[in-house]
């Protein structure tokens, strides 16, 4: 591994928090970073059960995600400064590798927080748009 590699990989290190939904407490990888989010869950084959990312921002404001080299149906959850839910996608699926990028579709809404859960978890997890979640473990971005 080359020195630019040692970078790039420390520049990508996630430390995780431990957040409680109604149904279950999820493990999520914190990405804070504008390197850590633009990569987010991509080139990843499997996503475990209650495990996922939260996706920090510096100000509550309208956020845009897109499925490129996203392997596995996610669910995303956008949430409020305050931890108010307010939109859930439910199974984003997986797009095509061979889909050029201004074809990929964008989910996106107003948000401090976004969480990033394999496909079906929001549902099984009591995650909907009006509930709160205490957010108060996540960093802030730096």
């Amino acid at each position: 591994m080359n020195l630019y590699s040692v970078a790039a990989a420390a520049a990508l290190a996630l430390s995780s928090v431990l957040i409680h939904a109604p149904h279950a407490d999820l493990t999520l990888e914190v990405a804070r970073t504008e390197a850590q989010r633009e990569h987010g869950l991509m080139d990843r084959a499997a996503i475990p059960s209650h495990t996922g990312m939260i996706f920090v921002f510096d100000r509550d404001e309208p956020v845009e995600f897109w499925m490129k080299n996203t392997l596995v149906p996610l669910d995303m959850i956008f949430i409020a400064r305050d931890g108010t839910v307010r939109r859930v996608y439910a199974n984003v699926a997986v797009v095509p590798p061979s889909l050029p990028d201004e074809e990929i579709p964008r989910e996106g809404a107003q948000a401090k927080y976004v969480i990033e859960l394999r496909a079906g978890e929001a549902a099984a997890d009591g995650i909907a748009a009006g509930i709160k979640l205490d957010l108060s473990s996540v960093p802030d971005p730096s």
